[in-house]
């Protein structure tokens, strides 16, 4: 299955042991050969690296994790299921702009039927360059956070934070849904049935890494609740929402 990892920070730090555990995922100690993807935010803009082949074999992946000195930071390792195709298109995380800022995304799971749910949108605010579900619930999901936006007239783009649980759940309930996503300044994740969080704090300084799987084992990471929405910003929790459980249904992940 495909899996995640993504960091926030009051500042920015290395996390090179980590990058370095999670890219052996792609390919070498889990099942995920077919693409890789890292986003980190750099003097107030992302900067995304990404290519179609497996990360434990790629140097440039390595290179940067070994370099990247960063407050924000996205990954994803794929395994391709929807569609079974490794093309650059298709390969997490996914970037766009709304609401007059630039996000990024990437998911785990499986959830076709969002395809024709967003072809049917008449309120798309980007359409998908690739053929993933993935893709199409990123352009789902903006265009909820672009109605909010609009109705409020506002610049906070935390009065989208209800919303986003809300269309969350409804992608979640059509097939499995965990993802992470971030404006560039939160760092926003949606664990429907599996994703776990390493908080740390010192007295000048907060941090937190999310993944699929539990990184540097005996560290102390903790499960996402069944339905767990977390936002987090500069390291910190800003909003934590359980949304109602929803049926997982038996299909592959993507």
């Amino acid at each position: 299955m495909c899996e995640l990892f993504g960091m926030s920070a009051s500042q920015p730090i290395t996390i090179r042991r980590e990058l370095s555990e999670f890219r052996l995922r792609g390919g070498l100690v889990a099942d995920n050969p077919d693409g890789w993807g890292l986003a980190w935010r750099e003097k107030g803009n992302f900067q995304l690296a990404k290519a179609p082949e497996p990360a434990f074999r790629s140097t440039l992946f390595e290179d940067l994790g070994e370099k990247l000195n960063s407050s924000l930071v996205i990954a994803h390792v794929r395994k391709a299921n929807f569609p079974p195709i490794n093309t650059l298109n298709n390969t997490h995380p996914f970037q766009r702009t709304c609401c007059g800022k630039g996000w990024v995304f990437a998911h785990n799971g499986l959830v076709p039927d969002i395809i024709p749910m967003e072809d049917n949108n008449t309120c798309q605010v980007c359409r998908p360059g690739g053929e993933t579900d993935s893709e199409y619930a990123f352009c789902h999901l903006l265009s909820h956070i672009s109605r909010q936006f609009n109705e409020t007239r506002g610049n906070d783009i935390t009065a989208s934070f209800p919303i986003l649980a809300t269309a969350s759940e409804l992608i979640a309930s059509h097939g499995k849904f965990n993802f992470l996503m971030s404006d560039g300044d939160y760092l926003i994740a949606y664990g429907h049935d599996r994703l776990h969080y390493l908080e740390r704090r010192t007295a000048d300084a907060a941090s937190v890494m999310i993944a699929t799987e539990p990184l540097n084992a005996g560290e102390g990471w903790a499960p996402f609740a069944a339905g767990e929405l977390r936002i987090y910003r500069s390291g910190r929790l800003v909003e934590q929402t359980q949304t109602p459980r929803t049926p997982i249904l038996e299909q592959a992940d993507a």
